[in-house]
């Protein structure tokens, strides 16, 4: 879904080096979609990207980077899911895009990638305060209200590196993406259906 770029209210942000709070406002530029088809171990894959991203400014308020990855079950070919699996794993991904980016006129999350490769969908946003979207994973966790087995990751990254193949993504062709680096934070396993 497309957006026209909008003013929110104000953000508060904590500068660190001088120990200070600064108040700032951000216009969200168009979300632009493009697809990138990139090849990594030999497996190819599809990224779905916004980037209009790479227009936001200031970066530093949504300096946290949320990484999801869901395991696929259904395949077809070259590890890529049957039109039955996306017919499962598409609506999960529609309702954790909504709660993640929580209230539209000032968004806690905003959407950056989707990418499918190797039995894997990986869906990755933005995010202004890790807490609640940290809960909010976890609740689904312990509800076991998640229809396949998922990781998720929320690393802090003020410079926006991690973000750096999507938002340049198709400048490079095949160069496939970096993987996330750190440990896993909690599995969905438990009560996934296979």
């Amino acid at each position: 879904m497309r957006h026209e770029a909008r003013q929110v209210p104000s953000w508060l942000i904590f500068d660190v080096g001088q120990k200070t709070m600064a108040e700032v406002r951000i216009v969200f530029p168009e979300e632009k979609f493009c697809l990138v088809d990139f090849r990594q171990d030999d497996m190819p894959g599809v990224a779905m990207i916004n980037r209009g991203l790479a227009r936001l400014e200031p970066r530093i308020v949504f300096q946290w980077h949320l990484s999801i990855m869901i395991q696929l079950s259904e395949l077809v070919k070259n590890g890529m899911p049957s039109q039955a699996e996306r017919e499962i794993v598409d609506p999960f991904g529609d309702m954790l895009d909504e709660h993640i980016k929580g209230d539209e006129k000032k968004p806690n999350g905003l959407f950056l990638a989707r990418i499918t490769w190797n039995a894997t969908r990986e869906l990755i946003w933005r995010v202004y305060d890790p807490k609640p979207v940290d809960a909010f994973l976890r609740e689904i966790i312990a509800a076991k209200s998640h229809p396949r087995e998922f990781d998720y990751r929320i690393d802090p990254d003020p410079e926006w590196k991690l973000a750096q193949w999507h938002l340049t993504a198709g400048e490079e062709p095949n160069k496939a993406p970096e993987p996330t680096p750190g440990a896993v934070t909690p599995r969905a396993s438990e009560g996934a259906s296979k």
